[in-house]
């Protein structure tokens, strides 16, 4: 039978180093908190019990993630005094199972995966595991003390460790697996007898090694699991080492990119093979690129499908559209939410397209808006046609059934149904429904006056 899985996740921090009215834990990195890429990862698990501990801004933290994680049950836990990261776990017994293990984590520390989080849970067979980390430059950072046969025996402190501790190397990420019983035996004991006269959460490692409990420890596959946020400049470093990653995950599944450091994915981005993708390129929410598909430079692409062989040219604005397969979108074109753009059909340059239907082989080439439209197949949308959808009150559907022939800066006023075949001329007005095959033309007569004089400057 499996233990059941409890999350503390440490919250409370203000981060005054990010001059920021924001708490530290709703920075955002890859367009999503820093608090959330930590909840994203641990509802993969499986987990029993979140528990989330808030200080600063916690009303605020508390509205942001409600929002965001409708679904989640989350138990939040106030620390209103910043008395250590030890202190912080210990606000959370009352409402901690006594029995089961929990996994103690920091919502600035975003980037911890699934895999190590699993591998740090099956690694506790006695009571307790830690993550560590083997770095270069252990400065600042409390290091492994080890005995002579390579158990771990406590965590040192930097401004309480002595020379030779210094000089360890392998440093304490801060993140833990402990059974629940520890927890409860072990946090109301801390002490703060130490140089920063706060409770340490690494005392109870001293704790468990008193008791005779081997303390099992893993290494992350990736550095950058365990870097925390505390300044701007951090934020920025970690987000470029997280698009890093995805970016090169993305090159193993067959895609180019133009300039790999010149794309932000801030979201999940799935991609077919032989994509081909541009610079200054920015995918935000959820993603899908079939094969062959080829963005150009400058777009911004949010929670689309897009299908096989698509052309998407320079400076297109996507938002929550399903394209299908061998269309043309662009340049400077902007789909907005609820757009289908049905196979081989096109969207030209500066083309805005809302909540309507595009039919498989119709084109809206140039300097258009369509909206609350159902177009059909086969569709000829001239240049600066325009949907009338809006009466200052309510929204009315536009009709273009196939095969219909728009002609230029024509204005279809909705409600209305322009019938399979039909022609609208161009420069028309038109207000009423037109049938299947008929020539519809709805503007004034041409006058004309000779000899005009056109007025002068005074």
């Amino acid at each position: 039978m499996t233990s059941p899985l409890s999350v503390i996740i440490l919250a409370a921090g203000k981060g005054t180093r990010m001059q920021s009215a924001k708490p530290k834990v709703l920075q955002t990195l890859a367009g999503k908190s820093l608090l959330g890429h930590v909840l994203d990862t641990c509802h993969q698990l499986t987990v029993d019990e979140t528990i989330i501990v808030h200080g600063f801004g916690g009303d605020q933290v508390k509205s942001e993630i409600t929002n965001q994680y409708t679904q989640a049950s989350i138990t939040w836990v106030a620390q209103t005094e910043q008395l250590g990261t030890g202190h912080a776990v210990k606000v959370t017994l009352s409402d901690l199972p006594k029995s089961g293990q929990s996994l103690i984590l920091y919502g600035d520390v975003p980037l911890v995966s699934c895999q190590t989080l699993t591998a740090l849970k099956t690694a506790n067979t006695d009571g307790m595991s830690m993550l560590t980390l083997t770095v270069d430059n252990p400065f600042g950072l409390g290091r492994i003390k080890r005995d002579q046969a390579g158990n771990i025996e406590a965590i040192v402190e930097q401004k309480d460790a002595d020379a030779e501790e210094q000089s360890i190397k392998e440093i304490n990420s801060g993140i833990y697996c402990v059974d629940n019983a520890l927890l409860h035996k072990y946090l109301p004991e801390l002490s703060n007898d130490n140089a920063q006269q706060e409770y340490y959460l690494t005392d109870i490692v001293k704790m468990a090694v008193a008791d005779g409990i081997t303390i099992a420890a893993i290494e992350p596959e990736h550095t950058f699991e365990i870097e925390g946020v505390n300044n701007r400049q951090q934020l920025a470093s970690l987000e470029r080492t997280w698009q890093r990653k995805l970016v090169a995950d993305l090159q193993e599944a067959g895609v180019q990119f133009a300039d790999p450091t010149r794309v932000d994915i801030r979201g999940t981005l799935t991609a077919g093979q032989d994509v081909f993708i541009d610079v200054n390129v920015v995918f935000e929410g959820d993603c899908t690129l079939g094969d062959n598909v080829y963005i150009e430079a400058g777009c911004v692409i949010k929670n689309a499908k897009i299908g096989n062989a698509c052309y998407i040219k320079p400076y297109c604005v996507i938002d929550r559209a399903d394209i299908g397969a061998g269309v043309d979108i662009g340049p400077f074109a902007h789909l907005r939410p609820d757009t289908v753009l049905s196979d081989n059909s096109k969207v030209g340059n500066f083309v805005e397209i809302k909540k309507s239907t595009i039919g498989q082989g119709s084109k809206v080439n140039h300097l258009s808006y369509v909206g609350d439209a159902t177009v059909g197949a086969g569709v000829n949308i001239g240049a600066g046609v325009i949907t009338c959808n809006y009466d200052g009150a309510n929204k009315s559907q536009t009709i273009i059934e196939d095969n219909a022939f728009i002609g230029s800066n024509a204005s279809l006023v909705a409600p209305v149904t322009i019938g399979d075949t039909a022609t609208v001329a161009a420069g028309s007005v038109i207000t009423k429904d037109v049938d299947s095959s008929a020539l519809a033309f709805g503007r004034a007569r041409q006058v004309q006056k000779n000899d005009f004089q056109r007025p002068t400057k005074k």
